[in-house]
């Protein structure tokens, strides 16, 4: 972290739809001029003024003008700030210029990827320079994947002091969600598949759950592609499209706390449809409708949904932990806004802030948010960003 830097935050893509949703946060949570530094950037400063007069942020609040395509304009960027705040996707198209900057220059980065290949690329070509720099780069910040991380971690901490050890296998189900998938998200998985087409290599990194862990390969994993009953719930489950992002996550951190879950440990994601006839038949709607994310008539990048759709959405995730002597342990977290706006521009904007604030001890490379900021991040959550971390029974 760049300890005297002009600004704590700086929230690159602040003129686009989630960009402007993390400033509209931050202005009412710190205002300006108060104990936050934070800016708003972007290619346009017209832009930039108008969503700052939009969002009622004060007049004050600085802008900053700055191009992903342009190495020298980036450079400038993360040479001002703490922590660089992203929001600028996809990622694969438009972060690879501000992750290189962030770890030769020592500024932290959070963003909200979910590209797994990407995020690996980055890991080969820049996790020795964070480390040098002292950047602690951290991905998936939103939605994908902070609740499922911490999710697992709070899990695995409630094992350890009910059990005397973690649990080798933890399932995660999703009970209820309400929101809507980003046109962020959307245009990342487009660029992914697209990517994919025309390297077999990034097909390869997409299908293997431990492709951000880098020289370690754990145990065959669950596939989670198929509906199918559930013995522990006695109800039908679907696969989980956000899946392939969120279970590379969760072995990461295993990994990155050195294999704190053991390094046999086996991890799954998939939606509860329901129990008998009935779940069949709505874990098959579900199955069918999943395969939607490539359509045309998703949200496009800068569109979501509207204030009151925001407020009235909100997700309810179970895990579940098995010790090898059958015993198990579950934990819910649970969001109070839909996940892909209301809830991720929180979570992303206190993990940054998180970095700042109660993590400043953790070392310079590329983590994830379990492992670089953990109980200390939970608590902020809980604090401020209307998530709550509930172990059952």
């Amino acid at each position: 972290m760049r300890a005297n830097a002009e600004f704590d935050v700086i929230v690159y893509g602040a003129s686009g739809f989630t960009g402007r949703l993390v400033a509209e946060y931050l202005a009412q949570r710190h205002g300006v001029g108060g104990d936050l530094k934070w800016a708003m950037a972007g290619r346009s400063l017209e832009k930039l003024a108008a969503v700052r007069d939009d969002i009622h942020a004060p007049a004050a609040t600085p802008l900053v003008a700055a191009d992903a395509d342009d190495e020298a304009s980036v450079t400038a960027l993360v040479r001002r700030a703490k922590v660089i705040l992203t929001t600028v996707g996809p990622y694969q198209l438009y972060g690879n210029k501000l992750v290189a900057a962030c770890a030769a220059e020592g500024t932290d980065y959070v963003d909200l990827c979910g590209e797994p290949t990407w995020m690996r690329q980055m890991i080969d070509a820049h996790a020795e320079a964070a480390k040098a720099s002292g950047a602690r780069i951290v991905f998936s910040c939103g939605f994908d994947s902070i609740p499922f991380d911490l999710g697992v971690l709070f899990l695995q901490e409630g094992a350890r002091a009910r059990f005397g050890a973690p649990c080798p296998r933890v399932k995660t189900r999703v009970r209820k969600m309400k929101g809507e998938s980003s046109g962020g998200t959307v245009a990342s998985f487009k660029a992914t598949m697209a990517a994919a087409g025309r390297d077999p290599a990034v097909m390869a990194l997409l299908r293997d759950p431990f492709a951000l862990t880098p020289g370690f390969q754990g145990p065959k994993q669950p596939s989670g592609g198929k509906p199918e009953i559930d013995p522990d719930l006695d109800a039908w489950v679907a696969p989980f499209f956000m899946a392939p992002i969120n279970t590379r996550n969760v072995h990461r951190t295993n990994a990155l706390l050195g294999h704190a879950y053991g390094a046999d440990f086996s991890y799954d994601e998939m939606i509860i449809a329901g129990k008998g006839e009935r779940g069949e038949a709505v874990v098959k709607s579900i199955a069918g409708s999943q395969g939607s994310l490539g359509g045309s008539r998703n949200p496009q990048p800068g569109e979501g949904p509207s204030f009151e759709e925001r407020e009235a959405g909100m997700y309810d995730l179970l895990f579940l932990g098995i010790v090898p002597d059958g015993r198990q342990i579950r934990a819910t977290v649970t969001g109070d806004k839909d996940p892909g706006y209301g809830s991720t521009c929180k979570m992303i904007s206190e993990a940054a802030l998180c970095l700042i604030d109660e993590a400043a001890e953790t070392p310079g490379g590329i983590w994830t948010p379990g492992a670089a900021m953990g109980d200390k991040l939970i608590a902020r959550l809980i604090a401020h960003a209307g998530l709550t971390f509930t172990l059952e029974g």
